[in-house]
């Protein structure tokens, strides 16, 4: 398979290594426990090979890409988002044997891989190999595997809470009547957002209250619901799994994606930990007075300590209700 853009504007590494990011986000999360890697092989500025990590994670994004290439892969460009691997496993041959056997003329690499089992030993390889090699952080790249550099980085999943409120701030009105507060378009991008996360958790008041189902209801996306979890100290029901301290050794497993969904208890304990990388702020156009709070007391103890912490990264209208996307500012 190729693709080219004749007459268009030339492509430069930077374009190819995003487009290799884009390709590798449709591997998360089912590529657990690996990262979610995408590769593109280019050769005259055309695509002739291209993967992401499988659901297991094997194969590889660029055992795929290579594959597809076959012998066109002789003297062309490799563009993969994490440095290739260097180790032996019974699963599959290592990614940067393979490269070097298909006589590859350069790879770019937008990350070096933290897992010690590689860690610079993939790029040593490739060279070894006689292959120009040449990193390109591009922040596409970066962004794509920020689920597994977090893992590697400080032992938790890249975490996100979602908090669909009225323009006042509220999640519910005072007897906990949360259904709806935002409309169709809102609740299925939430859908679509659950379906991009390994787990997804709500407070033990919100699971007693509200006995939520959390699974994924896109049509063809069933399958991706992410695992449920309830922050209590108490037992999770069937089909559930408690998590009773955020900061404990392997609270969260091997996720690299949480989706913390409420309610205003759940988000402060997050918020407060400063455990936050990513803020969902859906907003209806209804004001409800008096009803609960989105969040709720995070031991802020000056304004100062407030500001600087959040960077809006997307703006969008979904309906009548609007989303906006921050991240955490480290």
């Amino acid at each position: 398979m190729s693709t080219t853009d004749p007459g268009g504007p030339r492509r430069t590494d930077a374009d190819w290594m995003d487009a290799a990011a884009a390709l590798g986000v449709r591997g998360a999360p089912q590529s657990r426990p690996n990262p979610a890697v995408g590769a593109i092989i280019v050769r005259d500025g055309r695509v002739i090979g291209r993967g992401f990590t499988q659901a297991g994670g094997r194969p590889h994004a660029e055992a795929m890409a290579l594959a597809q290439a076959g012998e066109a892969a002789r003297g062309a460009t490799l563009y993969v988002t994490l440095e290739p691997c260097a180790h032996a496993s019974a699963r599959g041959p290592d990614c940067a044997g393979l490269a070097a056997r298909a006589a590859l003329a350069r790879v770019v690499i937008g990350c070096t891989d933290p897992d010690p089992r590689t860690a610079g030993s993939g790029i040593a390889a490739l060279r070894t190999a006689g292959i120009d090699t040449a990193l390109l952080p591009t922040p596409a790249a970066l962004a794509s595997l920020r689920g597994y550099l977090m893992r590697a980085a400080q032992g938790r999943p890249y975490t996100t809470l979602k908090l669909a409120m009225s323009l006042d701030g509220r999640i519910a009105l005072p007897d906990g009547t949360s259904r709806w507060i935002t409309g169709h378009e809102a609740r299925a991008h939430g859908h679509l957002e659950r379906a991009r996360a390994d787990a997804i958790l709500v407070g033990g008041a919100t699971l007693r209250a509200d006995a939520p189902k959390l699974d994924v209801r896109l049509p063809g996306l069933e399958a991706r619901s992410p695992a449920r979890w309830a922050l209590t100290r108490g037992a999770a029901p069937d089909g559930w799994q408690a998590v009773a301290d955020i900061a404990a050794p392997h609270a969260f497993g091997d996720a690299q994606f949480l989706l913390v969904e409420g309610g205003g208890g759940a988000a402060a304990t997050f918020l407060a930990a400063d455990r936050v990388d990513r803020l969902l702020l859906y907003r209806a156009p209804i004001v409800i007075g008096a009803g609960r709070p989105c969040i709720g007391d995070i031991g802020l103890a000056s304004l100062d300590a407030a500001h600087g912490r959040w960077r809006l990264t997307d703006h969008r209208r979904l309906g009548s209700d609007t989303l906006d996307v921050y991240e955490r500012t480290r």
